[in-house]
């Protein structure tokens, strides 16, 4: 059975036995979840910018730094990771989101040309947040975890998996997540294609935390981010490198579909400038 197909049968699987377990059931929405709720009137926004044209089915995944990548759809329609202030080359884009762990990875002033700004923490501290976002071809939502602060609890929900769904890919960026992953965490982030993982080995998870996760989530391909040193990201790959192939692009840009996936488990490293 072909890496994808697997993968959503898991997921399949699974998330079925999580929700037999607590009676609840919802309509088919998710192309990356088996079941999940509907999804809100998609509202019309602007066409965003992109750097060159994409065919139906392409994505444009562009390294801006740190956790921040430009996520840009077939529509146009521009997403930035992990938002500080800075959004790359091009106007501002139509959605972004930010995490609350360190100033790095939001900000409270977000340009005003942003329509959408997506919060991982719920600012009033009360419910976790709770995004189920559909903007032009683009369907965005997020599932929460905690941050800790070496063993202690620093913020319940403090920190959001923002996973986006785009012509047919499930695009997954983990934020600065700071503890291992829940069965039911696996089951409602459901079918991950491209991960976005943290590889710092310190302020979020170890290395060892980190691979083990990413062996757990078997993506087709892991985009590495986070990371303070060359060293740090040399570990991480060396740690990858039984399971995973290592490609390494030559810019900062890949252009990825669904139909050119890597065939076997792959580590893409984007240069950061």
């Amino acid at each position: 059975m072909p890496i994808g197909l697997a993968r959503a049968a898991t997921a399949l699987i699974s998330f079925a036995v999580l929700l037999a377990g607590t009676g609840l059931a919802a309509a088919q929405s998710s192309i990356c979840q088996a079941i999940v709720e509907e999804r809100g009137t998609p509202k019309p926004v602007p066409v965003g910018y992109r750097a060159a044209a994409l065919a139906a089915d392409e994505v444009s995944i562009t390294y801006v730094g740190h956790s921040a990548f430009r996520i840009t759809s077939p529509q146009g329609v521009a997403v930035v990771t992990d938002y500080a202030g800075y959004f790359g080359d091009g106007p501002p884009p139509d959605v972004v989101t930010m995490n609350h762990a360190h100033s790095s990875h939001y900000t409270s002033s977000p340009d005003p040309g942003i329509a959408h700004v997506l919060r991982g923490w719920n600012p009033d501290g009360e419910d976790p947040a709770r995004h189920r976002v559909e903007v032009g071809d683009m369907y965005i939502r997020n599932v929460t975890t905690d941050l800790y602060y070496e063993t202690l609890m620093r913020e319940k929900d403090g920190n959001s998996i923002f996973i986006f769904e785009v012509a047919g890919l499930c695009i997954g960026h983990l934020g600065h997540l700071h503890h291992k992953l829940t069965p039911e965490h696996i089951a409602e982030i459901g079918r991950i294609d491209i991960l976005f993982l943290p590889v710092d080995g310190n302020y979020t998870m170890s290395i060892a935390g980190m691979i083990e996760l990413a062996e757990q989530v078997r993506s087709s391909m892991v985009i590495p981010m986070h990371y303070f040193s060359t060293f740090t990201l040399q570990r991480f790959v060396a740690g990858m490198s039984e399971k995973f192939e290592t490609q390494v692009a030559q810019s900062n840009t890949v252009t990825v579909s669904l139909k050119t996936l890597p065939q076997s488990p792959t580590v893409m490293v984007l240069s950061p400038y």
